[in-house]
């Protein structure tokens, strides 16, 4: 290297501040990148294309930890192929988020003192488009503060007027092709939120409540029946009980009175009741329980309904006008005043579903309502992943996958919404119905109106891979970018989004799925596996973390975690660990800059590198097979934990280290180590980027002068394996660390020299005496030498000379004790363990802590006992 170029390179080092500091670089960095254009996608483009749309965050939403951990995982990905030369697009934009928008909406105008209704319909969705313009989208904001390398001009909204053109094409092509129909069926309904929902919003845990038995009829022709919702036995239209049991058979055709009510119902016999259940005996309320409406459409019962919207009993008598849980506790108080109740559970723990969004309990309702037929379309999504058009990463999720494709039912998608696609379909005068495409003209004159109803969030999310590249126009973007290339997901909205998109795609595109790869990934939950939420007081701002750690120490930590499908712990103090280590890449990056790094001119050939150059060489080019091999397997904690064992352990702590001594003597092989280290630096930090983005542009840009890593070329395998030199070096490294364990066990200080003798004759570390010594703090061995202390490791002879270095009779005594101490817990847990009345009576959990009790206990003894037998003699 030339003084011209070595003096260059410690100026660009003093350009570097002496500490990290993620606020004065990320902003100003992210700015650059956008502005220069490196995330935006040419549909014209020659390079192969690689595409993934972002999971749309709902307008109303911020940045949390699971955005930013599926963010971090596409970001690489993305970061990645760019380098890799592909022509990259990853699309961003919103879910309009129908329920939850109109929701904060309509909670905005009750501070107003008004409701929707006040407004009116068009009204109210012109104060929601307002406030999506002023208040939502934070979220987008935040994607750049976590480094997303999204292509900005694409930015998409399912309510944008292109993909409402999506939506109503594919609702008129379904509707044409008899996949969408209208029907009275049960659905969800949440009577907070005023809509039907679908199965999949609904959130089932175990509540309190009571499980009544209840006798029907008198006498020896009674029948005793059990129920969790008494207020529904107003709407009852039957009693059912197996045809098979013997006990009732005489009683199936006959009628029994309803209590409370007058009313006489029959006595049907279905198979779908179990008569090993209860009593054998249920009751029958075809409009408010979905296996009931089904046993009415069997038996041709009539359907009464008893709630209305709000849940409020309708049914006329001394209820009505009563929510339904008030209405509970006073039919039961009236049927046990009537004698009706034979038995009473309370309280009684059972599963009760939830509304997803407001978390109030869900109501099975009867109503009309609109359906997508969904065999077919189940059908043929579960068949792509049969036949390999598409993989689910990792594999063992495919059972889940057909799980539930294979039973699907019918999607109800209406929703008693004004925010929404509203449904392309008019009424007429005289029964008609029409559905009307983007291009058809909408029937008007007297007596017709549109459906009043909107679709179902999903339906548009569920068009999101091609309705944002323009479809159903055949776009250029179309045409470059379809299908994409993977999807980055949750396994918690596999059904939610992932099997809407499959059907959905398979269907528009014929045949064709909207991706190759399904990659599915965990949930990310607290430091001790606990799910994160506001309730529980461990929920955690990413954005605090990225303030006091850096965007690139969040990042890492997430990325280290992200094993296939499997949820991610996390914790802060794992982050300040990411932060460290982002600190250690800023100072060995400026250490190599002051003391002459380069990546000018090419690598010196083998012959004229030193073992330890070639050693890194061959180990950088090991880790570039390994991260490349670990990213095409989605294993993104692997990789990661890769890059920093090599980073840290190889580059940082052996190879800076023993390049310092070369850098110190000078002359051709200092030349030819200022080389290597840029160059591995250099390739180091283009493995990190994808990762860690921020800080590893501000050093390679300083150590190459590059324009940027996000455009610059990925790295290659280099053919620069060398079996030799990893063996020698970790022969090196044995010994060094022999010599250091050695020194922490006797309490020598870390810079406290040692005179030492080396035996190295023999041995492949005959030439690496000088930077053993460095390393090991070990002096010569000269006049007056002593040993006091000898070892043999890999081959070698290490012979100490301890005298005056430590007190050797106290460190014994201390030894001893240790030992003693140890000793005496191994009695006591052999002891134990030998005991049979222990074994019978304690858990396993307890044995197992006193197993590994005496584990560590044996441990500690042979280890103590290595470092008396080490202890000079006195």
């Amino acid at each position: 290297m030339t003084e011209t170029s070595s003096s260059a390179a410690a100026a660009e080092a003093q350009t570097l501040s002496s500490q990290y500091a993620p606020a004065e670089v990320e902003a100003k960095l992210y700015e650059r990148w956008v502005a220069a254009g490196y995330f935006e996608a040419d549909a014209k483009s020659t390079k192969p294309a690689y595409t993934i749309v972002i999971p749309p965050p709902n307008v109303t939403g911020s940045l949390h930890l699971g955005h930013a951990f599926e963010h971090t995982l596409i970001d690489s990905l993305t970061r990645r192929k760019r380098m890799q030369g592909y022509e990259t697009l990853w699309q961003p934009g919103m879910d309009h988020a129908g329920i939850a928008t109109q929701n904060v909406v309509e909670r905005e105008l009750a501070k107003e003192g008004l409701s929707r209704h006040d407004l009116g319909r068009e009204a109210f969705v012109e104060r929601v488009w307002q406030w999506k313009d002023e208040s939502g989208g934070k979220i987008l904001g935040q994607m750049r503060r976590l480094g997303d390398g999204v292509d900005w001009r694409r930015e998409r909204f399912t309510m944008d007027e292109g993909l409402s053109r999506a939506v109503q094409t594919i609702f008129k092509n379904l509707f044409d092709d008899g996949l969408i129909y209208r029907a009275e069926r049960i659905i969800n309904w949440c009577p907070r939120c005023l809509t039907a929902i679908s199965d999949i919003e609904v959130e089932y845990q175990d509540d309190e409540g009571e499980l009544v038995s209840i006798r029907y009829g008198s006498g020896a022709d009674a029948i005793v029946v059990a129920t969790t919702r008494a207020e529904t036995m107003l709407g009852d239209t039957a009693v059912a009980v197996h045809p098979n049991d013997e006990r009732y058979r005489h009683l199936v055709g006959t009628e029994i009175e309803l209590p409370l009510t007058g009313r006489r119902i029959p006595i049907v016999a279905d198979e779908h009741v179990d008569p090993e259940f209860g009593t054998g005996a249920v009751k029958v309320t075809p409009a408010h329980d979905p296996n009931d409406f089904e046993i009415g459409r069997r038996h041709d019962l009539p359907s009464i309904t008893v709630l209305d919207e709000r849940a409020v009993i309708t049914a006329h008598g001394p209820f009505q006008g009563l929510d339904r849980f008030e209405a509970r506790s006073a039919i039961v108080a009236a049927l046990r005043a009537d004698g009706r109740i034979v038995a009473e559970k309370r309280p009684y723990t059972h599963s009760v579903g939830h509304c997803s969004r407001c978390k109030t309990t869900v109501e099975p309702r009867q109503s009309m309502q609109w359906w997508v037929k969904v065999g077919p379309l189940a059908q043929a999504a579960g068949d792509a992943v049969r036949d390999g058009r598409v993989a689910i990463h990792p594999k063992e999720m495919e059972a889940r996958y057909f799980g539930w494709v294979d039973n699907l039912h019918d999607w109800c998608i209406s929703r008693q919404l004004w925010w929404g696609h509203r449904i392309p379909v008019w009424y007429g005068p005289n029964g008609e119905v029409v559905c009307v495409g983007p291009d058809d003209e909408a029937p008007s004159g007297e007596g017709w109106h549109q459906e009043h109803d909107v679709l179902d969030t999903w339906f548009s999310s569920g068009l999101w891979p091609f309705s944002t590249l323009g479809w159903p126009e055949q776009t250029a973007d179309m045409e470059k970018f379809f299908p994409t290339s993977v999807l980055v997901t949750g396994y918690d909205i596999l059904f939610f989004w992932v099997a809407r998109m499959m059907m959905f795609g398979l269907y528009a595109m014929d045949g064709t799925p909207p991706f190759h790869t399904i990659a599915l990934h965990g949930m990310v939950r607290d430091q001790f596996g606990k799910k994160m939420s506001k309730s529980f007081g461990n929920a955690v701002d990413p954005l605090e973390w990225m303030d006091a750690y850096g965007t690139d120490a969040l990042r890492f930590t997430l990325a280290r975690g992200a094993n296939p499908g499997t949820d991610v712990p996390i914790g802060e103090d794992w982050v300040q660990g990411s932060r460290n280590f982002c600190n250690k890449v800023w100072n060995a990056t400026r250490f190599a800059l002051m003391n002459g790094a380069t990546v000018e001119g090419p690598l010196p050939p083998a012959e004229e590198l030193s073992t330890v150059d070639r050693w890194i060489l061959s180990r950088l080019d090991a880790t570039v097979a390994e991260v490349d091999a670990l990213y095409e397997d989605y294993q993104f904690a692997k990789l990661t934990d890769a890059l920093f064992h090599f980073a840290w352990d190889e580059v940082f702590d052996w190879y800076v280290e023993l390049s310092k001594i070369t850098l110190q003597a000078g002359g051709a092989p200092a030349a030819a180590t200022r080389r290597v280290l840029g160059h591995v630096l250099d390739v180091t930090l283009r493995l990190l980027h994808p990762i860690i983005p921020f800080v590893t542009e501000a050093l390679w840009t300083a150590l190459t002068g590059g324009e940027s890593l996000v455009v610059a070329e990925w790295p290659q395998p280099a053919d620069r394996r060398d079996p030799a030199a990893e063996a020698e070096v970790t022969t090196l490294q044995q010994v060094v660390t022999e010599v250091r364990r050695f020194r922490g066990d006797q309490g020598l200080k870390p810079g406290q020299k040692v005179p030492a003798r080396l035996t190295l004759g023999g041995t492949a570390l005959a030439a690496h005496e000088a930077p053993i010594r460095t390393l090991a703090r070990l002096e010569p061995d000269g006049e007056g030498f002593a040993a006091t202390t000898s070892f043999p490791i890999a081959g070698a002879l290490v012979e100490l000379d301890l005298s005056g270095a430590i007190d050797v009779a106290a460190e014994r005594r201390r030894l001893e004790k240790d030992r003693g101490a140890a000793e005496k817990v191994k009695e006591q847990c052999t002891k134990k363990l030998a005991n049979e009345g222990f074994l019978s009576k304690a858990s396993a959990e307890v044995v197992a802590k006193v197993r590994g009790q005496l584990e560590t206990a044996e441990a500690d003894i042979a280890r103590i006992a290595g470092q008396l037998d080490r202890l000079p003699k006195v």
